[in-house]
């Protein structure tokens, strides 16, 4: 007859070999894991971080062609860009406010495109596809076509305006009319992006809410912003903080349209940065500004998100 001993010793032995299994399987799957991971870490390491690192480190330096030692001179560069009137008064107002302007048209302009196709219709498919165009083009193929057709001399707008006997003015030759075909592109090429996500926003939405509201015979403006734009805020925020972000650093619209003139009076960061160090060939220089920018946008994005999730908690 076993013992009660023997069956305790033979239940351990064979626990000892399935614990061991469950360790060399979660070993075999944490390698798989690593090893999907590591070439992307790898590529990220390589063409983001180590970038990062050197043009911070040129930052403090002589980094130009005229002094191959690369000496050490301290925040002699990032006195002179926090110094520069340009940088302070033309730079940065005009980054803000194409931010502003962006942003906010292309979120108003894409909450009524997704609106629109939400409640559908019989030509949905057909207005979905004309309405996802602009993502389709390239930003400088668009902002190309988008400086053909603001040419003062053979554009089409101004043939359009001169039909109607109304007057021609030179859109790129004046500061606020080039500013305003900048946010014109920029409007027309990310409206389709904030459409396309708040669309997928609303058919996520509940339908109990809104036929409650229709029982009670809401209208329509009530309805949209006593029910749908509460339940959207948490994607609107997400959208424009990302969008935010990201037109912060906007380079190609401006580059191709304007280049940043007339006389400078268009130029946003990303194309100071670019003067500064591709241009006027001072690497460090621009790596000051890249590296003053990077922190603007951290703190400005941590503000917005902050007070996008302020916003939202007080409004529940």
């Amino acid at each position: 007859m076993p013992t009660v001993a023997g069956d305790r010793q033979t239940a351990s032995r064979g626990a000892i070999p399935a614990a061991r299994r469950r360790r060399r399987l979660i070993g075999e799957r944490l390698s798989f894991q690593i090893g999907l991971i590591l070439p992307s870490v790898l590529v990220l390491l390589l063409f983001q971080v180590v970038p990062i690192f050197i043009g911070t480190d040129a930052s403090f330096r002589r980094w130009s062609l005229y002094d191959p030692d690369k000496t050490w001179v301290g925040l002699e560069h990032y006195r002179y860009v926090l110094s520069d009137t340009n940088f302070l008064f033309t730079v940065l107002p005009n980054t803000f406010l194409l931010i502003v302007a962006s942003v906010g048209l292309s979120l108003a302009l894409g909450m009524a495109v997704a609106l629109l196709l939400h409640r559908g219709f019989a030509a949905q498919r057909l207005v979905q596809t004309v309405v996802l165009l602009p993502l389709m083009i390239g930003p400088v193929i668009a902002s190309t076509m988008m400086r053909w057709t603001f040419n003062d001399q053979f554009g089409v707008v101004n043939a359009f305006l001169g039909w109607l006997g109304l007057g021609q003015p030179a859109w790129l030759a004046d500061r606020w009319y080039a500013f305003g075909v900048i946010v014109f592109t920029d409007v027309w090429i990310w409206t389709p992006w904030f459409a396309l996500l708040l669309l997928a926003g609303l058919k996520s939405l509940p339908k109990e809410p809104f036929e409650a509201a229709a029982l009670d015979a809401a209208g329509r403006w009530r309805i949209f912003t006593h029910i749908t734009v509460p339940m959207l805020r948490p994607v609107i925020g997400v959208c424009v903080v990302i969008r935010a972000i990201d037109c912060f650093r906007t380079f190609d619209q401006v580059w191709l349209l304007t280049g940043g003139g007339p006389a400078r009076s268009t130029e946003v960061f990303s194309i100071y940065v670019f003067m500064e160090a591709f241009q006027n060939l001072n690497f460090a220089r621009g790596s000051a500004a890249a590296v003053i920018g990077t922190l603007i946008i951290m703190v400005a994005g941590l503000a917005l998100y902050a007070l996008i999730n302020r916003f939202m908690e007080v409004s529940r």
